[in-house]
């Protein structure tokens, strides 16, 4: 008898895996495999401990432009996360007023090892945030997405070598394996011992480390490209850094090719991966 229980309870959870985990990428959902547990309000940032915020769940109806109006930018940014990966079943972070984070950047607005560098990028781990900075004085900044806590970013002082605007992985494909996955507005800042690349490039944001290494910032285009959606394209910061960092105003005429370069900006990468509570914050605001 108790085998026969352990038997069903083991085929219970197998079906629920194969019928929440998510059959193609342009329609992603729940996944069981999500260490945040698709809960984004696990994740914790030291920047959001001074502003107030609250857990709000995904129901099937939402989305993240019918909930926060012209807004739903901003809501995105402070998650860390793009609108494909806004879906019902999961938790985001909503700030409690919507001007505590219209100017909204965890990075300082004078860096000070920066001040000599006319470009100079810096990488918070923690914060999972990008700045570009000029002579010190932080021109933009962005989400990212760095790599998990397997395949981590390295973290030290590096210099921007190589530029390639349409470049794909060598060695990752799409989730659906119907094509290398794309690394758009590709700038490499480091080759590791073991000859392994790692770039700044457009990817998907899921609102905490989730690449092989890489560094991945906002491009909706790509996204639009690959997988369908969003139909109008509006987060291109992979663009904005490239033509900041490698553009042509830089360097000579950009042929979509690998180009090597020379006195690249340098790139900075510091602190840990952020750190996930075990539990849902949601479910300790609600009591469910």
């Amino acid at each position: 008898m108790l085998r026969k229980v352990v038997y069903i309870l083991l085929l219970i959870s197998f079906v629920a895996i194969v019928v929440y985990k998510p059959e193609a990428t342009s329609d992603p959902s729940a996944s069981p495999l999500d260490p945040a547990k698709e809960d984004l309000s696990r994740v914790d940032y030291p920047s959001q401990e001074k502003i107030e915020w609250e857990p709000r769940f995904i129901r099937p109806e939402d989305t993240i432009e019918s909930l926060f109006g012209k807004d739903w930018p901003l809501v995105a940014r402070f998650n860390r996360v793009d609108r494909r990966h806004v879906y019902p079943g999961m938790t985001i972070k909503v700030p409690k007023r919507m001007d505590d984070i219209r100017d909204y950047t965890p990075l300082p607005r004078f860096y000070e090892p920066a001040r000599r560098r006319e470009k100079y990028i810096l990488i918070d781990l923690t914060e999972q945030w990008l700045g570009a900075y000029e002579n010190g004085k932080l021109k933009f900044s962005m989400p990212a997405a760095t790599g998990s806590d397997t395949h981590k970013t390295p973290t030290g002082l590096f210099r921007v070598d190589a530029r390639h605007r349409n470049h794909t992985s060598s060695l990752y494909k799409t989730e659906d394996e119907s094509e290398q996955y794309p690394m758009d507005n590709a700038i490499r800042f480091h080759i590791g011992p073991d000859n392994v690349s790692y770039w700044i490039h457009a990817r998907d944001l899921p609102g905490r480390p989730g690449s092989h290494g890489c560094v991945g910032v906002y491009d909706e285009s790509m996204q639009e490209r690959v997988y369908g959606i969003p139909a109008r394209p509006a987060l291109l910061d992979s663009e904005k850094l490239y033509n900041w960092a490698v553009g042509e105003s830089e360097y000579e005429d950009d042929t979509g090719e690998l180009d090597e370069l020379e006195d690249g900006p340098v790139v900075e990468v510091i602190g840990d991966n952020p750190r996930i509570h075990g539990k849902s914050l949601f479910s300790m605001f609600t009591g469910k």
